[in-house]
């Protein structure tokens, strides 16, 4: 169990190392999120109001948890290609043939990969006072194991594609065949309460709309536009971790 334990942390603290190593991936994962809350998010505050909606600056409000949301989603998604990227240059072999399981390979990805996600999640919050939304130390607190629960439903599911794709080329197509719509129908970017009944469909059998629905409601607290209950969003995201958990222990231990 010792060894086990051990290698766990040794994966965990590697991608923990790799992130803060990476001063432009750090910069990155502020600028870009910045770049959609105040470009994206004011230009299509502006729209509404110019086509009588008004509420720009409750646009903003509502967007900035979906913001924080894409950040932890991607940032946690993308993780899961440093197993791809191992296996091209040979490391993830290295790793396969150590003396610890490949469950525990699965677990120190997962967890290592949610870290980081989770870090980059709060760091967005620094631009909360800009659009007028309190934060206090309840709501961080309360954030914190969220987030992270968000990001390891992601990284399970990316590790678990990863663990069956042999190229870097086709993990990034098949990024865009299935987490760009999963992340445009979460209702990160706009609201789903008023959307016709078979887009509400697909963000029901979504599963990053629940993630994004929880870190919505922690953020700014009950509101017209959650979409469920936010103890069905938290047993929803556990019950996915917990599957593609599975699944990605299965695949990897299939493997040669």
């Amino acid at each position: 169990m010792r060894k086990e334990l051990l290698g766990v942390y040794t994966i965990w603290l590697r991608d923990i190392k790799k992130f803060f190593r990476d001063r432009p991936r750090i910069i990155g994962s502020i600028a870009q999120p910045a770049l959609f809350l105040f470009v994206l998010g004011s230009g299509l505050a502006s729209s509404f109001q110019l086509f009588g909606g008004g509420g720009g600056q409750q646009f903003l409000a509502f967007m900035f948890p979906g913001i924080i949301s894409m950040t932890v989603l991607f940032t946690a998604f993308f993780s899961a290609m440093s197993i791809v990227w191992d296996r091209e240059f040979g490391f993830l072999k290295e790793v396969l043939v150590s003396p610890i399981s490949r469950t525990s390979i699965v677990v120190g990805k997962n967890l290592g990969g949610s870290t980081v996600a989770m870090i980059q999640g709060l760091i967005i919050l620094a631009f909360a006072p800009i659009v007028k939304i309190n934060i206090n130390i309840i709501s961080i607190l309360k954030l914190v194991p969220a987030t992270f629960l968000a990001a390891m439903a992601v990284s399970s599911f990316g590790i678990a594609l990863a663990a069956k794709l042999k190229s870097m080329q086709a993990f990034q197509v098949l990024t865009n065949f299935i987490l760009m719509p999963m992340f445009f129908l979460s209702g990160a970017l706009f609201p789903l309460t008023n959307a016709p009944q078979w887009l509400k469909f697909l963000a029901r059998i979504n599963p990053l709309s629940y993630s994004v629905d929880m870190l919505r409601t922690i953020i700014i607290g009950k509101n017209i536009t959650q979409l469920h209950p936010l103890n069905i969003d938290i047993l929803v995201t556990l019950g996915i971790t917990a599957v593609m958990s599975a699944i990605g222990i299965i695949l990897f231990n299939l493997q040669d």
